[in-house]
């Protein structure tokens, strides 16, 4: 075979798959995309490293325009994470540093206190109960524990705080009426002690594939279980194919981080929906069944 005949059959094969990848360098595509209060003019990569927040460091690959909505949303949320400069390493809760192995794109600018809590589903519980709580929407911030106890933030406002005897959880009144960021924290970390992928799995609602929007999460409880949650979303108006980008702590705990993707460096770090049965993530593979969504 001849090497022009090798290298035409190669593009071909490559622009077929979801990531629908053609030669960067020789594209004079831009995005204006919106950082903050500024307007920054983008080569049309899938990487921006310039990018402060996660719309303007990720840009879907060609074909795939990011999917509409509304600003003020969990989604919108999700989508304008702040992250820590390109090429950034996850910390650890202890001050180590998470070596990336192939692991991750980005890491999220937002502090996870001292304690080997802010894990997997701690992280997803966390980003939920944070947008929650600066839209000021209280009543919506409860999370189960392990043993079924819900625990409401609304209640911690008031002054109460957890009780445990044995497996019996309760509220006892002990301090003043409050809701400071300290606070919210400080309830945060209760839930991080008793709540996890077990007890989460359990209040999430399944969703197929086929509907999958920000803010769902890829979740299996146990012990230990894995939970990763979608912060953004593309699709191509012409195949109706889909493209998700993934976020993830671990084990212990540490810094929230956008994931490569190790099953095509085409389109990495975003994920297609066509999928077969099982998602590869870096760290953990989940079933196209392990969608699951908050209800509202």
């Amino acid at each position: 075979m001849s090497t022009n005949l090798y290298i035409g059959l190669l593009l071909f094969t490559i622009i077929q798959g979801c990531g629908h990848k053609s030669n960067h360098q020789e594209r004079e595509i831009h995005n204006k995309l919106t950082d903050g209060n500024n307007m920054i003019l983008q080569e049309k990569e899938t990487i921006n490293p310039d990018g402060k927040i996660l719309l303007t460091r990720f840009i879907p690959p060609e074909g795939f325009q990011r999917t509409e909505l509304t600003e003020n949303s969990f989604a919108g949320y999700l989508r304008r994470l702040p992250l820590k400069p390109h090429n950034s390493e996850v910390m650890l809760y202890n001050g180590r540093r998470k070596t990336n192995n192939g692991i991750y794109d980005a890491v999220v600018d937002l502090d996870i206190g001292t304690k080997d809590l802010h894990q997997c589903a701690d992280a997803i519980m966390r980003l939920r109960a944070e947008y929650l709580w600066t839209k000021k929407q209280y009543d919506k911030i409860h999370f189960n524990f392990t043993n079924g106890f819900r625990c409401e933030y609304t209640e911690w406002i008031k002054g109460k705080r957890i009780v445990i005897n044995g497996n019996t959880v309760s509220w006892k009144q002990i301090a003043d009426s409050s809701n400071t960021y300290t606070d919210f924290w400080k309830y945060l970390e209760i839930v991080f002690s008793y709540a996890g992928t077990l007890s989460l799995e359990q209040e999430l609602e399944p969703v197929s594939i086929d509907d999958i929007q920000i803010g769902d999460v890829f979740i299996q409880g146990g012990s230990p279980g894995h939970a990763v949650i979608v912060v953004d979303i593309a699709i191509n108006s012409t195949t109706d194919k889909k493209i998700f980008l993934l976020a993830q702590s671990y084990m212990p705990a540490q810094e929230i981080q956008i994931l490569k993707n190790p099953e095509d460096d085409t389109i990495s770090p975003w994920y297609c929906t066509d999928f077969s049965d099982k998602l590869v993530t870096p760290e953990w593979v989940f079933n196209k069944n392990d969608l699951k969504r908050f209800e509202e």
